[in-house]
């Protein structure tokens, strides 16, 4: 079946808001859940499937490993139970930072990360979650979803990996992190030891940073014996489970490395390729649904978890002094020339993201900043 018939089977019976709400999807190539259920409900032929997902996010986190599991729950209510997955925490099917090398390998089907951590194969995996001074959530949405980055991402996904990939989750921009001595001034980042992944890791390490990539269950015994002087993760919410303002002095923002960072569902090639067109299409639409609400949930409950922090802490909230940003904003801007110039996929990629942010973030400076601008005035 190819995905014409299928939009066929999906919309059949549908008339009105229904109906005009596959054609509203199709560019972000996703068709609505009831229309997907409706379709599978039609084929009884189809198989009974059971995955197992490795994740890089712990069990307690339930935001981020939550996203895994809004991808399994709304993949069994759409097939009616016929195909399962077992999302499992970090370090159960594979270490935090290797599910793309495992789903890679075929060693399990499917993988709920970060493809910022496995810039190390291949830098083009940054733009699948953040560029330093990039994106923010609403941004990356519209430019994978409606201005070709999706689709750019996926052939070069499939080229270098043998994978296929779908946004899964993002947590808006990020907080610059915890640390255990004040930043006064870019001077005060030499030497400092850092958890910190992707792109950005890359630019504290022409700011003199030492940087060590942790996976998310060890970043709070890393502050505690000293291994590291900083680390960032998320924001409020996540930081505060994890206990991090229990031994940390400082918490900085904006994590300007991760604006609007997304989560990939990453599923090998051969798998894919397996799978009945509908439970492909159940996959894309279980994959959605599961970024939207990632992003709800990181905004109802971060400003809840700020304040909890502040009242009961000792934790200093500070924004990162002028000159670190400006200076990391450079970095970033000379990091990324050095990939464009080592990488032709990266500098294909970069080009086409580079006129889109370009573009929308004109149209949010006049439109979404001014209107905060001025919010934030009347508080």
């Amino acid at each position: 079946m190819d995905r014409r018939q299928f939009l066929g089977m999906a919309a059949k019976g549908a008339v009105g808001a229904a109906a005009l709400g596959v054609a509203g999807c199709q560019q972000a190539g996703v068709i609505p859940a009831g229309q997907v259920q409706q379709a599978v409900q039609e084929n009884p032929s189809l198989p009974e499937i059971k995955w197992q997902m490795a994740t890089s996010w712990p069990l307690a986190l339930d935001t981020i490993f939550g996203g895994a599991q809004i991808v399994a729950e709304r993949v069994a209510a759409m097939t009616g139970g016929k195909f399962q997955i077992d999302p499992r925490a970090a370090g159960e099917l594979a270490p935090g930072l290797e599910v793309l090398n495992v789903v890679e390998q075929g060693a399990v089907p499917i993988g709920h990360t970060a493809s910022y951590y496995y810039v190390g194969k291949s830098p083009i995996t940054a733009f699948g979650t953040a560029v330093p001074f990039g994106l923010t959530a609403r941004q990356q949405n519209a430019w994978l979803y409606e201005g070709g980055g999706l689709e750019l991402l996926q052939a070069a996904y499939k080229d270098k990996f043998g994978v296929i990939q779908f946004p899964a989750g993002n947590t808006g921009v990020q907080m610059g992190g915890w640390f255990n001595k004040e930043i006064k001034s870019v001077a005060d980042m030499e030497g400092l030891k850092m958890r910190i992944p992707g792109l950005g890791a890359k630019v504290m390490d022409k700011l003199g940073v030492t940087v060590q990539v942790l996976p998310g269950g060890e970043i709070f015994q890393a502050l505690q014996t000293g291994a590291i002087d900083a680390a960032e993760w998320v924001g409020p919410y996540d930081d505060e489970k994890l206990g991090f303002a229990k031994v940390t002095k400082f918490y900085y923002y904006p994590g300007w490395w991760e604006p609007g960072p997304s989560l990939e569902i990453q599923i090998n090639l051969g798998e894919w390729n397996k799978l009945p067109q509908e439970y492909q299409e159940v996959l894309k639409t279980a994959s959605y649904e599961a970024n939207m609400i990632m992003m709800a949930r990181y905004d109802a409950k971060n400003p809840g978890a700020l304040k909890k922090i502040l009242e009961e802490t000792d934790v200093q909230l500070a924004p990162f002094p002028d000159d670190v940003m400006q200076a990391s904003e450079e970095a970033s801007l000379q990091l990324l020339d050095e990939f464009a110039a080592q990488d032709t996929d990266f500098n294909s990629i970069l080009k086409q993201w580079m006129s889109f942010r370009e573009e929308i973030q004109g149209w949010h400076s006049l439109a979404e900043l001014a209107y905060m601008d001025y919010a934030s005035k009347r508080r």
